[in-house]
């Protein structure tokens, strides 16, 4: 910086290195958050809604819906710091769905739509919000570790394309709040995107 004084630039460089920590290496900024923290209700809603802005900017004009499933599982696993596994299942044939682009411990890599939560939300192309998935009929354990489970379809021009699936070791872990605004995010996110 032609002309600053040193303290200028000590000042400078603390909020730079403020701004790389606070940073996730993803392209969003949040405050950090330990993997498999299960904040209170209202301080994920909040996180959210400070996430969903800079997720939609990352995304403006990627119409390639594998890239946007990769950024949408990266940029929402750095928002969801209570999920085990964050990421997508993409509709392959009239009734099954195959692992997409995901975070977290592996993935089933097949599901039939009559088996599971990701399976019942693409049956009826509404989103599934488990707080129990030991009360849920059916469910696929991936990962045994899973207690609760938000499925969200992403339909596009009313076909389904795929489902955002978010695991958690919490029981509880995901509320309709949030479920209603991935929703929209979904939406938007994949108006127009080629499949």
């Amino acid at each position: 910086m032609r002309g600053a004084s040193g303290l200028e630039l000590v000042g400078a460089a603390r909020a730079a290195d403020f701004l790389y920590r606070g940073r996730m290496s993803e392209g969003i900024v949040l405050p950090a958050v330990a993997r498999g923290t299960l904040l209170a209700k209202p301080e994920r809603l909040a996180r959210l809604e400070q996430a969903l802005p800079q997720i939609r900017a990352a995304l403006a004009g990627e119409r390639d819906a594998v890239a946007i499933q990769a950024t949408l599982a990266c940029l929402l696993w750095e928002t969801f710091a209570q999920a085990s596994w964050c990421g997508f299942y993409r509709r392959v044939g009239e009734r099954t769905l195959a692992v997409g682009p995901y975070q977290g411990t592996m993935g089933c890599l097949r599901i039939d739509f009559d088996r599971g939560v990701c399976g019942a939300a693409a049956r009826t192309r509404e989103a599934q919000l488990v707080p129990d998935v030991s009360r849920f009929p059916g469910h696929i354990a991936c990962d045994d570790r899973t207690r609760s489970e938000l499925v969200v379809p992403v339909v596009v021009g009313g076909e389904l394309r795929a489902v955002l699936d978010l695991d958690s070791t919490h029981l509880d872990a995901f509320d309709p709040a949030e479920a209603e605004r991935l929703a929209a995010l979904m939406a938007d996110a994949f108006a127009g995107a080629t499949f």
